[in-house]
């Protein structure tokens, strides 16, 4: 590594949040309209400049090193502050607004991102919300795909969630506590009960998400996992888990709390059983959110208190 030397532009650190989001020097070249080589050369400068290793180079692209991860964080908010002073004293137009996000299958997850965009004042913006699987979600946090990740945990799966986080660096933040409920189709002969229990879903067929190479018991979205069913359907998308609750009858269980307005034909009835379902964000233990990720969040809680749930912390 080189010798450290003094001072970090604020032109570096632009390059280095592109070149970690895409993956690849050559790509974020592409989008930043640089040549490559001078992007490289940036990068080698940086290393330099700061005396450590932060992007391990190989043929697929850059991933970042621990160093790497705990920087970004800290570069992400130097720029966001800049554009600020410059939105606040320069009159600059209010800066691109980008945030990842990637969670189980929640629709209030999906209801607190669209009242974040219809809030923004950029004129320019791009969000990444990615529903998709556990493993993923800690993965994409990790490797700062994502800056926020949302998923569940319960006495079942508490211990072995906790444990991967933590080899990560990732630390779990509670947000609220659910009594488990059943989603199921408004024209389902259980929708007009006011609450239901195992034994009633004796025949009823179980929608589950899909985990895929990482299929245990632990990464599972649904509590009671470990329980058989003899009609089980395995899913990727809550489209898809939406149309068979509609066209099979099935059911899954979740948290209760859906969003009449994006999901009109299903409705939450709740679960007679001695569970609960935690929700909370992850993030990385070391750095800070950005302007970004805690309006989201404002946002999240907004969704969720609006459904009478007492919000944690």
């Amino acid at each position: 590594m080189a010798k450290r030397s003094n001072g970090i532009t604020l032109q570096q650190l632009t390059y280095y949040i592109e070149v970690a989001a895409e993956g690849s020097i050559s790509a974020a070249a592409d989008l930043l309209f640089v040549a490559q080589p001078t992007l490289s050369a940036a990068m080698k400068d940086l290393e330099g400049r700061v005396g450590r290793e932060l992007l391990i180079r190989s043929a697929r692209g850059v991933t970042l090193t621990t160093d790497g991860v705990e920087f970004l964080g800290y570069a992400r908010q130097v720029v966001e502050q800049v554009a600020l002073l410059e939105q606040r004293y320069l009159g600059r137009p209010p800066s691109r607004r980008l945030l990842g996000v990637s969670t189980q299958h929640y629709s209030f997850a999906v209801d607190a991102l669209v009242r974040m965009v219809k809030a923004t004042a950029a004129t320019e913006y791009e969000f990444s919300l990615r529903e998709t699987r556990t493993w993923d979600i800690i993965e994409d946090v990790r490797t700062l795909r994502s800056e926020l990740g949302i998923l569940y945990r319960n006495d079942f799966n508490r211990n072995v969630i906790d444990k991967l986080l933590r080899d990560s660096g990732l630390a779990f933040h509670p947000l609220f506590v659910a009594d488990p409920h059943i989603f199921i189709s408004r024209k389902n002969p259980l929708a007009t009960r006011d609450r239901v229990t195992l034994a009633d879903l004796t025949g009823v067929p179980r929608l589950t998400f899909d985990q895929g190479a990482n299929n245990s018991f632990y990464f599972a979205e649904e509590i009671l996992s470990t329980l058989s069913s003899p009609q089980d359907i395995r899913v990727s998308d809550r489209a898809t888990i939406f149309n068979l609750m509609i066209g099979l009858d099935g059911y899954t269980i979740s948290t209760g709390i859906i969003s009449d307005d994006l999901d009109p034909e299903i409705v939450a009835i709740p679960l007679d059983v001695d569970e609960n379902i935690e929700i909370g964000w992850i993030g990385h233990s070391a750095i800070p959110l950005t302007e970004q990720a805690q309006r989201y969040l404002a946002e999240l809680r907004a969704v969720v208190s609006e459904f009478g749930v007492e919000l944690l912390g």
